[in-house]
């Protein structure tokens, strides 16, 4: 359950059709303020999947340069990248950061990958099904479970981040303590179930969150600096 300053919303029910039309207000003025932002990178599902787990605790700058290498080698393919060694993985991917880390978490989700039969089969499985197996690698947590699922196979999951937790706070809709999953169906019960549309507001909510909803705030200019997006704040 979440608590909002002047509703309770509880999961059971349906979402109260004021917070439905908030939430669709905020994608059209950020959509239309910032335009598509075709995420996410990636010229292949195992990219996108990669660079997912890639960017935990970096930014997509580090991950590029991390990911040309891999693509300097030919090795965006499962089997190269579960027969190649550790060592030589970790020097690869050295720009993203954390390289020892990550070069497990990468290799237990190549495991993955090659016991599962490939992203092909995952595809097959239900979106419950499959982020229990995904939160099942080591390494992999529900940000990136849901980043997998969502831009690399392409099934509909909202994805929470750092930049969500921040514009809802200061909106007034959450206290800041939620769990990941009450945030995440916070969105998909108020928002149409697809993909396309997941896909483009998380993308335009962590535009918002390098552009004007920093850490250190800047509201002027701010598109969701009027009066109707604080009809939560009491």
């Amino acid at each position: 359950m979440i608590l909002l300053k002047n509703l309770v919303i509880n999961f059971t029910m349906k979402i109260t059709t004021e917070f439905e039309k908030f939430l669709l207000e905020v994608y059209d003025e950020l959509l239309e303020t910032f335009g598509p932002q075709h995420w996410w990178p990636g010229d292949t599902p195992l990219e996108i999947a990669i660079g997912a787990i890639l960017t935990q605790n970096t930014n997509w700058r580090n991950v590029e340069k991390a990911i040309k290498n891999l693509k300097m080698r030919d090795l965006i393919d499962v089997d190269s990248l579960y027969s190649l060694p550790c060592e030589e993985l970790s020097h690869l991917i050295k720009p993203s950061g954390f390289f020892n880390v990550k070069t497990k978490r990468l290799k237990s989700f190549i495991k993955f990958l090659k016991d599962s039969g490939g992203l092909e089969k995952l595809k097959h499985l239900d979106v419950s099904r499959l982020r229990k197996s995904l939160l099942e690698v080591s390494g992999i947590g529900k940000e990136t479970a849901d980043s997998i699922i969502l831009y690399a196979l392409e099934k509909p999951i909202f994805v929470v981040d750092a930049y969500t937790r921040r514009f809802l706070i200061r909106h007034g809709i959450i206290s800041g303590n939620e769990e990941y999953d009450d945030i995440r169906q916070l969105f998909e019960s108020s928002l149409p179930n697809d993909v396309d549309i997941y896909k483009e507001y998380h993308a335009l909510i962590v535009k918002l969150g390098k552009v004007y909803c920093k850490t250190k705030p800047i509201c002027e200019g701010c598109p969701l600096n009027k009066e109707k997006f604080w009809r939560f704040m009491r």
